[in-house]
């Protein structure tokens, strides 16, 4: 493959570098509309002052600018765009919009491959996504591990490729009464590129070229006498000899890409975009000096000296990306008729954790009987080494838009239909299910998920002359949508109990003693000590038979919006949408939004809305069942549909909507031309937030006692097969407030180029007012914790406090360049140990909790461009190489005792960086306008 991409990298360079030639002999200067990167045909102060920029977002008003918009708005352009060497659409707005966050986490199933994003602190699925203007489907991928975004399903956005984006509007305020369900945070619309003629075909590579801060470079054990001895600091890893920090070079990444206009007609537009990229895994693992094989004796086993301690894969998976987008119109009369569609296609493999080869997932049962006590004497590998399991995701999406629009009786009008799928399909790969033996597949097909969505809109508006300081814009429509989810169940293998598992039983000696099992005569029980085999393929369980699942619904929407100046500087934004679902019924939002501007220049603004975001179909029926064991006997671990029996005997109730209040006021300057600063608070105000409780059962998260209960309430409603349960619930009321503070300046310096200067801030508070813990019986067991402190602090602050962004980008003659550096704030990632002093709190931190302070990240780019038409850019994404705060290793402080988790040697860094860790990316790309 990689033979194949160095190849079509020749030649594409050849062909785009002979059309660029031959263009630059025809024409003069690039058209205006979709600029070469970094050209600069002369010095002249620049025109385009950010403040006259139309927007689409947030208003159905058709001279809405940026700058007299009564909420506050972001416009990225294609040129911000275009200036990274990041690749992936989420990476690049962490790095341009201060309230989006977009951390990139390591061993979590297929998240690791779809990483959700957030905006203002709150969950993925809090933003509205909108490409032209509508409704994305979002991915048929639940993110139930323990990451930013737990228990949500997003947009994803990385299958949108930069080069098919004309712009990005990201409207920072509430709009659920303009747009609907999930608009709580925000709202994201990208605008896809509408030229007719022309285009531009990019190149780019790049790698990770880094030294991993706080990991130590193990260079061998430390041997005494020949063999491998303990870390007198640490008793769990061997000691180990080590010479500085590790480094690593890694992550090779092509890109391939291209965007072309053609005409249709003496008006029509055809704008294809197609991209493919290729991306290796990132490694970001420390050395595993914990004894990898069985140890009968007090001696080490010889292997352990040659064993290559790098045995995680801790970072970025590998992912091979093909995306094609198609933005498309013609007029038909006094109509234009038009279309869009998309279609990705992504495989990702992923790894999960190292299994040893003296671990009990590794054991090979069949050498054993039934009766036999399992030892390390009689310990025997299924695979000699161990082996690190892989997650082989297959992500297919697809989407289509088609539309019309045009003059209806003096209105203009808008009628359009979209469909969106997202199919998600898991094979696990150089794996084992333990109770197979010898007998077990190494790789499954998992099952998969996939979510559909059918939106249909009529949109309607039209200006009023009342004699106002501008006509009144009034704007109505409708909207139907209809949503499906489905659970595709893994074979057989992925999920069932083979042969070396048999659970005890209550039976006769006789029939014990055919089964080959140890009868206990004074209880009747029959039990196998040498069938304890772990079930299913380890790494990620496939769906099992029970969790095949084919559901949908669907909705109904009106909605009406008033837009005026009432005076001179005096603007006006009033809205109201009803909303009703076939599952949980109708919801009414409002919005009333102005802004005054009392003199030229110095504007205030503010607004007040209430919104929702409906229970996905995910949340309400996701369902999986893993298989662990209590005593010998074969327990279900499971995520449940809130109507399955299992949850109504533990209180569920039907999920309702999630239910917001929304304020903001802000002040907007435009003192002179090319400067523009905006100041904005926000307070968000969230009921009866969904989310995925702890496990609950005899296998649960909580006490004994508590444990005890529920499996009493399990029990006593015949599920005794039930160890625990975990479903989704209302279960949280929260208070989202802080602030964005925005400044940008353009300036023409004649001979000194012309440039763009921006500096952005974010401060952001996340609050639980309430926990909700009136679930039917288990609101009467003493200390039960639905939602416990680690998901609590994952969500107070498992996202940064600020974040400040400052940038330069000027053009000097041909040469460009941008820079740009971003503050992160701190970060609380969780531990699973409880607070020492406070055990049953839920806010308290506990000893293992990792403190992630403040870094500054800097990105810088510079480019040349050759004849207007070829520009070759050369950069460094994280120039410094900075990473998070590594996890601390060993003994803990003596007040405290103990010894912080051994992972923390080989997985250093935390997932909730809000900037990944994977330290320095150099790369070069070639772009080519025709």
């Amino acid at each position: 493959m990689r033979r194949t991409i160095f190849s079509m990298l020749s030649i594409s360079a050849s062909a785009l570098a002979f059309a660029a030639s031959a263009q630059a002999q025809t024409v003069a200067t690039p058209p205006a509309t979709d600029q070469v990167e970094g050209a600069a045909p002369g010095d002249a102060v620049p025109d385009d002052d950010p403040g006259n920029t139309i927007v689409v977002t947030g208003t159905r008003a058709a001279n809405r600018t940026v700058a007299d918009s009564p909420v506050p708005i972001d416009v990225i352009s294609s040129e911000a765009l275009s200036s990274s060497g990041l690749g992936e659409t989420n990476k690049i707005l962490n790095n341009l919009v201060p309230s989006f966050n977009f951390p990139q986490p390591s061993i979590t199933d297929g998240t690791d491959v779809i990483r959700p994003a957030s905006l203002r602190g709150l969950a993925p699925d809090q933003t509205l996504v909108l490409v032209n203007g509508k409704r994305r489907h979002v991915t048929a991928l639940l993110n139930i591990n323990g990451s930013v975004g737990r228990g949500s399903a997003a947009v994803d956005l990385n299958t949108i490729p930069a080069l098919a984006i004309e712009r990005i509007e990201v409207l920072r305020d509430g709009a659920s009464s303009q747009y609907g369900s999930d608009a709580i945070a925000g709202v994201i619309n990208v605008q896809l590129k509408r030229a007719n003629h022309g285009g531009r075909a990019q190149v780019s590579y790049g790698k990770y070229i880094t030294t991993l801060s706080g990991v130590p470079n193990v260079t061998g054990l430390a041997l005494t006498g020949g063999q491998p001895v303990f870390d007198p600091a640490d008793g769990r890893i061997l000691s180990a000899n080590r010479d500085g920090e590790r480094k690593a070079n890694d992550g090779d990444m092509w890109t391939l890409g291209f965007n072309v206009g053609l005409p249709i007609g003496a008006e029509g537009y055809f704008n294809v975009t197609a991209e493919y990229r290729d991306r290796d895994n990132t490694n970001r693992a420390g050395y595993d000096l914990r004894p990898n094989y069985n140890r009968p004796t007090a001696a080490f086993d010889a292997r352990e000296i040659g064993f290559n301690r790098l045995n995680f894969q801790y970072g970025d998976p590998k992912t091979e990306d093909y995306n094609v987008f198609v933005n498309t119109g013609v007029p038909i009369g006094t109509f234009e008729l038009y279309a869009f569609g998309s279609y990705s296609k992504r495989d990702g493999l992923s790894a999960a954790n190292w299994r040893q080869s003296a671990s009990a997932n590794n054991r090979d049962w069949s050498v054993i009987t039934p009766a036999t006590t399992p030892t390390t004497a009689n310990f025997v590998p299924l695979r000699t080494d161990g082996f690190l399991p892989f997650i082989h995701s297959d992500l297919t999406d697809y989407s289509a838009a088609l539309g019309i629009r045009g003059d209806v009786g003096g209105f203009a009008g808008d009628l359009s239909v979209v469909y969106g799928h997202n199919q998600f399909d898991y094979r696990t790969e150089n794996s084992l299910n333990t109770s197979y033996g010898p007998l077990s597949q190494r790789n499954f097909d998992s099952g998969g998920l996939a979510f559909g969505q059918l939106t249909a809109n009529l949109d309607l508006s039209r200006e009023f002359d009342f004699g106002l300081a501008k006509p009144l814009t009034l704007a109505f429509g409708a909207e139907y949508r209809n949503d499906s989810f489905n659970i595709r169940p893994g074979e057989t293998q992925s999920y069932a109990i083979g042969p070396y598992f048999v659970a005890a039983q209550t039976t006769t000696a006789a029939n014990c003693a055919t089964q080959g099992g140890v009868f206990n005569a004074g209880t009747s029980v029959c039990t196998f000590p040498g069938r304890g085999a772990l079930v299913g393929a380890q790494g990620f369980p496939g769906f099992p038979a029970s969790a095949e699942t084919d559901v949908g619904r669907h909705s109904y929407a009106g909605y009406v919006e008033l837009d005026t100046d009432l005076f001179e500087g005096f603007t006006v934004t009033a809205a109201g949408r009803y909303e009703h679902f076939s599952d949980f019924g109708g919801t009414l939002n409002g919005k009333l939004a102005a802004r005054f501007e009392f003199s030229p220049g110095f504007a205030i603004r503010g607004s007040v809305s209430n919104g929702f975001r409906a229970p996905s179909l995910h949340q309400q029926y996701f369902t999986t069942t893993s298989t662990n064991f209590i005593s010998g006997v074969p327990v279900e671990i499971s995520t449940q549909p809130v109507s399955s029996p299992v949850a109504r005997a533990l209180g569920s109730k039907p999920l309702e909507p999630e239910k917001s209040v929304n304020f903001s006021a802000g002040a907007a300057l435009n003192p002179f031309r090319g400067f523009s600063l905006t100041a904005d608070y926000y307070h968000i105000k969230i009921k009866d937030r969904i989310v995925l409780t702890e496990n609950l059962g005899a296998a649960g998260s909580g006490t004994a006692a508590v444990n005890a209960a529920v499996k009493a309430i399990l029990d006593a409603n015949g599920f005794q097969s039930v160890g625990a349960a975990r479903f989704f619930i209302n279960g949280l009321d929260t208070t989202t407030q802080g602030v964005d503070v925005v400044a940008t300046y353009r300036m023409g310096l004649e001979s000194l180029g012309n440039w763009s200067l921006s500096a952005a801030y974010n401060r952001n508070t996340n609050k639980i007012d309430r926990r909700i813990t009136d679930l039917g019986p288990l609101a009467q067991i003493p200390g039960l914790i639905l939602f416990g402190r680690v998901e609590g602090i994952r969500f107070t602050n498992g996202q940064p406090r600020d974040k400040v962004v400052l940038s330069a980008d000027g053009t000097v003659g041909w040469f460009g360049i941008t820079a740009r550096t971003t503050r992160y704030g701190d970060v609380v990632a969780p531990g699973a140990t409880a607070p020492i002093a406070e055990p049953t709190s839920l806010t308290a931190y506990g000893p293992d909790d990792v403190f992630l302070e403040p870094k500054w990240v800097t990105d810088l780019e510079l480019r040349v461009t050759l004849k207007e038409h070829a520009t070759f850019a050369f950069g460094a994404n994280n120039l410094f190489d900075v990473y998070p705060s590594a996890r601390p290793t060993g003994a803990r402080p003596a007040g405290v005792g103990g010894f912080y988790p051994v992972d923390a040697y080989y997985q250093p860094y935390s997932s909730f960086s809000p900037f990944g860790f994977n330290g320095r990316f150099v790369y070069g790309r070639f772009t080519a306008q025709f």
